[in-house]
Formats: C-alpha cells, structure tokens, sequence
C-alpha cells in the first residue's frame, strides 16, 4: 500500500474569515498555499513521530524546506514505502487543494482519491445546515455537476472523470477511519465514472 496526502490550509485567507474580505485575491492565493506548506510541515512532524517515513513536496519552490514536485520522485518515495505529503496546491493561483489531489492523484497513477471530511459521505444537503438529509453511498461523476453537488470543485471531478480515478468521501474525525478506508473497507461514500 502506497499513501500520497495532499494538504489544505487556504480558507481563511480565501476569503471564509470577514477579516480576509477585501484582501487582494493574488496575494491571498499565495498566501493559501503557503499555508498549506506550514500543514504539511506539521503533518511530516507528526507522522515522523510515528516513525513514519515522510517526504514533503511543493508545488512552489522552496528547497530549503521541501522538495520541489517532480513526478518520478515522488512516485520513487511511494515505492520505497514513504509516505508524500503534497504542498503548495498545483503552484497555480485560484487552484483548490481538491484540483491539486485530482492532478497529482493522475500523475502518480493512484488507484483512488480519498477525501476526508467532516461528514461520513455525501449527503443531498448540507449535513451542518440541514437535518432531513439523505446519505448518497454512491453516485456517478459525471452526475455531479447536474446535481450540484459539491464533492469538489468542478475541475478535479473534469480530472477524475477524465481518468476513471474513483473519490471516497469519509469522516477523518472518526476514530480508527483512515485506516478502514485504506484498508478497503467499505465506509463513507464512493463517487465513480
């Protein structure tokens, strides 16, 4: 078993917070992915802690702190039996984590993306706003878009879609879930072509 992670941490200068706002969105972008170099650093400490071998890779250029994103590396790390942490997005401003795990999901050839969330799966509505919602175990990618869903943005499901490469969606505050998933059980919700 191999394990590649890409990591958010741009939200809050996105715009989610009322102080980020009126910032200026290049400079917020850049600032995003920054962030999501700092929770990847974090999440090699961590991991290493564990005795778990890590590599951490950005898509921006940073070699004091990480290494730069190259394809046949990372791919070499996955079968020496590290784990790779993604960093930096796809280096492209206004490009979401969700695109960079779809794009580097390809690059790497992964079997299947795995999004942990907040939830256990896919609902018809928002599962924090709306309490009559309905749990969706399985559903189609090319369904996505005419149902609204917002399993991930619009590009990285074009990506998944493109290259057959299936989305699990799960509860990563749920005990022991990381490892059922990866192990093959059968939790959360699967999104296919």
């Amino acid at each position: 078993m191999q394990l590649a992670i890409v990591v958010g941490g741009g939200n809050f200068f996105r715009g989610v917070a009322d102080q980020a706002r009126d910032m200026d969105r290049v400079s917020a972008d850049h600032m995003g992915m920054l962030a999501t170099v700092i929770n990847a650093l974090a999440l090699q400490d961590a991991l290493e802690k564990q005795k778990v071998y890590t590599r951490v890779q950005t898509a921006i250029e940073m070699n004091q702190v990480a290494e730069p994103f190259i394809r046949r590396r990372a791919i070499r790390h996955l079968e020496k039996g590290r784990v790779v942490i993604f960093a930096g997005g796809t280096g492209i401003l206004t490009s979401p984590p969700t695109t960079a795990a779809s794009l580097r999901a390809m690059e790497i050839k992964a079997d299947a993306i795995l999004k942990a969330t907040k939830v256990d799966g896919i609902y018809d509505a928002d599962p924090m706003k709306v309490k009559d919602r309905q749990e969706i175990l399985r559903y189609h990618l090319h369904g996505c878009f005419k149902a609204g869903l917002k399993v991930m943005d619009s590009t990285a499901i074009s990506l998944c879609k493109d290259n057959n490469l299936p989305i699990i969606v799960f509860n990563l505050n749920q005990h022991g879930n990381i490892r059922r998933v990866v192990s093959g059980e059968k939790i959360g919700s699967r999104v296919s072509a």
